[in-house]
């Protein structure tokens, strides 16, 4: 939709005296008066398809701010009086624009709008439009236009701007899907600018696939406890540099236009161990060194091309010696910092690795990450740390920076899109401003309580210095603190507020549920826990019976229809969709109202469990059930099976039992092989009451994110005692990215009938 009226509120970043939109007293330059325009648009006379689309969007704009018709001709087609020169005219020449800089210039008045390249002159104009004529372009649906009779501009306009970062990108389908959006926020149409296209990151698999070369040549790849496993290449192998080289020949034959190709370790920690690998990562002082080594190699075979590379979790340091190849593109990767606070304050292990990086090269990307890929529509908030991290790599030499959000649709995703650009191209802009400015003119009149929303959550993280905000997070590490009940209670009636304020207005009001979806979701998730007081999947009356709360079945669904509506369809990175999601959900809701003689009963485990959960038996029976991420009530053991004793304190007849395990393959967390059901009257002498097979087999092709049931029924059989024996797999499979490591079982609510 676009909305030709004026924003209330306009917010300024460029350091000049700006315009009159009528009369202004110190500006001679009445590009429109009183709807009308002495003004053509002038092009070079070999003008460049940037430029043709600046001088289209110029004469579009200012149509629709003044109704004023701005014909466009070339240069030297006729006499110019009074001209709007756009890019590469005769206007600049011998003036001295690098590429990436802009020009805005009142020549006596001539309006010069032009830039150091084709690119930045259409980049010149956005900026013209937004910050001098008042546009907004805040989604690829959503523009505000100002209604003018009268655009004057400053006589003494002269104004250069040279961007500090030089390809911007935010990851984001916003710009993906829409490269007239893109262009407007100034940003890259794809996240791999100039790469070859099946060459983008994480290579190595592609270049030596283990399929055609590990059965007869296991020394290509890693050697990891005495085996060589195909999680990694081994960078000291003669051969195999010699077939990556081969390979990036090809790929560059098949795709000349391309100027960037990665040669890149893939997505794992499993690298080279061998005896020659391990010499260079002893005297280098980190395992980065073989992959400088290895990339060097194969920069110099193509000194025209650039070599993109990781420095990320066991690169990400630098080596101590060698330095890359000049046409080597160093990719610093920022996973593992906690959002909580800029990487600065709360990450200094990353931020001496970039620094040291900066010294050994000119040549550094950087890939940082905004969102919670477990969880994209989950509250993060992290959006006070993006200006001071952007600031971070921009001070320390990078001019490409990555900025990973979900590219499908998270939490706030139009308005974290429109700012994270924003801030690519002047970090130094005020972001509390723009914000301002996006709330009211994106959400209108229910703005305020977007507003209030976004900033308290921030406070409230903020009020928790020990909280660590992680990439791989869950809201229910939240509930007690930015989202526990009684703020989950405020934001929800702050958004009650803010649909009712725009319930006339339907568009309006779809913007104000998608922003709403991420507090809709933790309430979800807190309801998974059970707290009677606050959030619960279920009711009970005073006969004891059970059933959904109202409340509860209208989140649930509204939350499935602005999913449909906006197609918003997944939940997270791994693949998992939104109607999975609300499958689970359903069947956890109809778990929930069951009756479980082990709810509350005391657990005994017969194994040792693992950080999650904080460790506490009492999990597989306390009535929270678990959801799609292994933080959220899954009891985990790594490596081990689980066994567990249920005391259910009296000789009972029980019929049916069940347990519930999650899957997260990229996680090396698997089903159960099997799960053994056992009881006992004394606690010490078990019976076997049967063994329910993993319904779901394990494989390369498996489902990332699952979960299953272990059902068992059996004839009715008195006991005091359930013993649960869940098979662990042991370790990775071979064919695993986490190939030989110890894998997890995560185990939930016992349920006893």
């Amino acid at each position: 939709m676009i909305n030709k009226h004026p924003v209330g509120f306009y917010y300024i970043f460029l350091s000049i005296i700006i315009f009159g939109f009528s009369s202004c007293d110190r500006s001679d330059v009445d590009l429109v008066k009183n709807g009308k325009t002495k003004y053509v648009i002038v092009l070079p006379n070999k003008a460049h398809e940037y430029e043709e689309k600046a001088a289209c969007e110029l004469k579009k704009y200012l149509g629709d701010i003044s109704n004023a018709d701005f014909a466009i001709i070339n240069e030297g087609q006729e006499p110019i009086q009074f001209g709007i020169w756009i890019g590469a005219t005769s206007k600049v020449t011998g003036m001295t624009l690098t590429k990436e800089e802009i020009l805005m210039k009142n020549d006596s008045g001539q309006l010069i709008l032009s830039g150091g390249d084709p690119k930045s002159t259409l980049n010149c104009v956005y900026t013209f439009l937004e910050n001098h004529l008042g546009c907004r372009f805040y989604s690829p649906e959503v523009e505000k236009v100002p209604k003018l009779q009268s655009i004057s501009i400053d006589k003494y306009l002269n104004y250069k701007y040279q961007l500090p970062i030089t390809t911007r990108t935010v990851h984001s389908r916003l710009f993906y899907e829409n490269e007239d959006f893109a262009d407007k926020r100034k940003v890259t149409h794809d996240a791999f600018p100039d790469y070859v296209p099946t060459a983008r990151v994480h290579t190595f698999h592609h270049f030596v696939p283990k399929e055609k070369y590990y059965e007869n040549h296991p020394e290509y790849y890693a050697l990891r406890n005495g085996k060589r496993i195909p999680t990694q290449l081994c960078l000291t192998n003669k051969a195999v540099l010699q077939i990556v080289k081969d390979t990036v020949r090809v790929l560059l034959e098949n795709n000349p236009t391309a100027k960037v190709i990665s040669v890149s370790q893939d997505d794992n920690q499993q690298y080279c161990q061998c005896a020659a690998c391990e010499e260079i990562h002893n005297k280098e002082e980190s395992a980065s060194g073989s992959m400088i080594y290895f990339v060097n190699e194969v920069a110099k075979e193509f000194p025209d091309i650039q070599i993109s590379t990781l420095a990320y979790q066991y690169t990400r340091k630098a080596p101590k010696y060698i330095r890359p190849e000049d046409n080597v593109l160093i990719t610093l990767c920022s996973i593992e910092c906690d959002r909580s606070a800029p990487i600065e304050e709360k990450c200094d292990a990353f931020t001496q690795d970039l620094r040291a990086w900066g010294e050994k090269s000119d040549n550094v990307r950087i890939w940082d990450y905004t969102t919670q890929f477990t969880n994209f529509l989950a509250p993060f908030p992290n959006i006070m740390t993006l200006q001071p991290n952007i600031k971070l790599f921009r001070d320390n030499s990078a001019r490409w920076i990555f900025e990973q959000h979900s590219n499908h649709p998270s939490e706030l995703f139009e308005l974290r899109s429109y700012l994270t650009a924003n801030l690519l191209w002047n970090p130094e802009i005020s972001v509390d401003s723009v914000m301002q400015d996006f709330l009211e003119g994106y959400y209108e009149e229910a703005g305020e309580y977007v507003g209030n929303y976004i900033r308290t959550v921030h406070q409230e993280l903020q009020k928790d210095s020990t909280f660590f905000l992680f990439l791989y997070g869950d809201p229910s590490q939240a509930f007690d603190s930015f989202l526990n009940p009684d703020l989950l209670h405020q934001y929800d009636a702050w958004f009650d507020e803010a649909e009712k304020l725009v319930a006339e207005k339907p568009e309006v009001l779809d913007r104000v549920r998608a922003a709403r979806l991420s507090i809709d979701y933790a309430i979800l998730e807190a309801s998974m826990r059970n707290i009677p007081s606050s959030f619960s999947l279920y009711i009970t009356d005073d006969d004891g019976h059970k059933s959904i709360p109202e409340v509860l079945e209208h989140r649930l669904a509204r939350f499935k229809a602005i999913c449909e509506k906006l197609n918003i369809t997944l939940m997270n990175e791994m693949g998992y969709k939104v109607d999975e999601y609300l499958e689970v959900y359903e069947k956890t809701i109809n778990r929930a109202q069951q009756n479980n003689l082990a709810i509350g009963k005391s657990v005994k485990l017969l194994t040792s469990p693992k950080k999650y959960a904080d460790e506490n038996p009492r999990t597989l029976t306390d009535g929270a059930l678990g959801g799609a991420n292994f933080y959220a009530n899954w009891l985990g053991f790594e490596g081990n099976d689980m066994e567990a004793i249920i005391d259910l304190e009296t000789s009972t007849e029980i019929s049916k039992i069940s347990s519930a395990y999650l899957q997260v393959t990229n996680h090396i967390v698997f089903f159960p092989s099997s799960v053994f059901y056992y009881g006992s009257e004394d606690g010490t002498d078990f019976k076997l009451l049967g063994k329910v097979k993993n319904q779901s087999q394990l494989t390369a092709k498996s489902k990332v994110n699952d979960i299953q049931y272990f059902d068992l029924s059996f004839n009715p059989t008195s006991c005091r005692y359930i013993k649960v024996v869940a098979d662990n797999l042991d370790v990775a499979p071979e064919w695993h990215h986490g190939a030989g490591m110890g894998s997890w079982i995560f185990a939930d609510e016992i349920m006893v009938q």
